[in-house]
């Protein structure tokens, strides 16, 4: 499973093979069984995340006690709590893992330590960070100004796999939508437009 972080290190880096090798011996890949809780709401994170297999849930409780889901990671995707912010540091998510998941475990009281030793594994960082943050902007933007129908045919078309491993009412959480709409939405996509003078 490292060889996708050995992907990212040769496309991101100028690392030597000796260096790639040395930070891969040293980094921690975890295996976690479905429905573990990574990171409750409120708490303070103390790891970051790499999928190399697996699907993770970001979702969390608002005001009314509702459950919103904002997030699937699937495999190649980076997991960053950004809190730096908050006085706390707590984090506004629930991380859970929905399948079976293989990830990169990250822990951020070492990070500078790893960042010291390779300097190159902090820009990489950055850079998949850059990436990602970029897609979610660009994702948000998308998502505010589509309909329902819209955001659907662009997850289908974006992640087609992803609709198949989540449950309906998480994914529909996800789009904004409710499950009975998503369901009615579906099957008009499935069927296609309807022939002219019909």
């Amino acid at each position: 499973m490292k060889h996708l972080l050995l992907q990212y290190m040769t496309r991101l880096t100028s690392l030597s093979k000796v260096e790639q090798q040395a930070i891969l011996d040293e980094i921690l890949v975890g295996e976690y069984s479905k429905g573990t809780t990574l990171l409750k709401q409120g708490e303070v994170p103390g790891n970051c995340y790499f999928v190399l297999k697996g699907c993770v849930r970001q979702h969390a409780v608002d005001v009314t006690g509702r459950d919103i889901t904002s997030n699937f990671y699937t495999e190649e995707q980076a997991i960053s709590i950004f809190n730096a912010h908050k006085p706390d540091k707590s984090s506004e998510y629930t991380l859970t893992c929905l399948e079976d998941c293989v990830l990169v475990v990250g822990r951020l009281d070492t990070e500078k330590e790893m960042y010291g030793k390779y300097t190159q594994l902090e820009t990489m960082t950055r850079r998949m960070i850059e990436e990602n943050f970029g897609q979610v902007q660009e994702e948000f933007a998308a998502f505010i100004a589509s309909s329902p129908e819209d955001r659907l045919k662009t997850l289908l078309h974006k992640r087609p796999g992803l609709i198949e491993r989540v449950p309906q009412h998480q994914l529909a959480s996800y789009l904004g939508m409710t499950p009975e709409s998503l369901s009615r939405i579906k099957k008009r996509i499935h069927r296609g437009p309807a022939a002219p003078g019909l």
